[in-house]
């Protein structure tokens, strides 16, 4: 009772004490890439995975280059998190080892399909598979077909959140398609499909705003034009202060888009580079004269490259402190 009574004298004095400091949360969240070769930037690289402070781990867009559920940089893995089912996020090959094949054109030969190299992970990690849109009817079935329990995949809607741990995960838009291919699909359906030119829709193509315990927002944007809902929902909203933006062209925001987005829309601290699609370093230094190098000098705020395999750790306040 003593101890109450000193707590609340405090809080009437104006003071916060350092228990009270502490349920806010502390530390630095730990980000690592897992591209294709080591200490590099690569052309296929998607894979992240954040760590909070509380040793909450989450693996985002595994893609082709995390070698299975028993790559061993994976390590625990509490949720997974999938933008959409394309080839190069959901993954339906991956290497057969570290840095097999060359940067620009990775050897991919160990084949996941049916399944895809996402549910594999899910399955064999045994981890919540937090997905958006009309991604969940399709991953509950696709991880019963593999051996797990259809409830480890959660739907997080728009507008909605899930929670692993002391982490928040909430779902926003991204202005992608997002279409099953026919080798993930039962062999009827999918020559079915096939024969007529068709894929199966999914719904809306997601982002994710992840909030940690140390007070870090994270916008992991996904494939994505730019989209008002950046302004709107990513930094009015949620306030985030690091984003993960796809800077690839063709297919999401090119280098000028995606400094827009960053300088105009979201407005974080800092920011990550992703889904460059093409080899952008070589001996972990920057490459002159590429996507990668025309985002970050386009850029007002600092950008990261993330080098597979090279943990960067970030503050509250979305500056990295440690690994950039």
């Amino acid at each position: 009772m003593k101890g109450i009574f000193i707590v609340l004298a405090a809080l009437c004095a104006g003071f916060v004490v350092p228990a009270v400091q502490a349920a806010a949360g502390g530390g630095n969240v730990k980000i690592t890439p897992l591209g294709s070769h080591d200490g590099e930037f690569c052309a296929r690289d998607r894979a992240l995975v954040l760590e909070d402070p509380d040793g909450t781990r989450i693996l985002y867009d595994a893609g082709f280059t995390v070698r299975g559920a028993n790559d061993p940089r994976l390590g625990k893995i509490d949720a997974v998190l999938l933008s959409h089912v394309h080839g190069d996020h959901i993954g339906p090959a991956h290497q057969p080892a570290a840095n097999a094949g060359a940067c620009g054109n990775p050897d991919f030969s160990v084949s996941a399909i049916p399944n895809s190299n996402t549910v594999n992970i899910v399955v064999g990690k045994k981890a919540k598979f937090l997905v958006g849109s009309d991604m969940n009817t399709f991953f509950a079935a696709k991880v019963k077909s593999a051996g797990g329990d259809p409830a480890q995949v959660q739907l997080v809607r728009f507008g909605a959140s899930g929670k692993i741990g002391g982490v928040k995960v909430a779902t926003v838009p991204a202005v992608h398609t997002n279409a099953v291919g026919p080798e993930f699909l039962d062999k009827a359906l999918g020559d079915m499909l096939r024969a007529n030119g068709l894929l199966a829709d999914v719904g809306p193509a997601v982002g994710y705003v992840v909030s940690f315990s140390n007070g870090l927002v994270v916008y992991l944007s996904g494939d994505t034009g730019i989209t008002a809902e950046q302004d709107v929902v990513v930094r009015r909203h949620y306030k985030a202060n690091l984003a993960v933006i796809n800077i690839g062209d063709v297919f999401t925001t090119g280098p000028t888009e995606a400094a827009y987005v960053i300088n105009d829309l979201v407005q974080p601290n800092s920011v990550i580079a992703s889904h460059a699609n093409e080899v952008a370093t070589k001996g972990g230094k920057l490459i002159p004269g590429t996507k990668t190098e025309a985002f970050m000098k386009a850029v007002k705020v600092p950008v990261h490259v993330p080098l597979s395999g090279k943990t960067m750790e970030f503050g509250g306040s979305g500056k990295c402190v440690s690994g950039c």
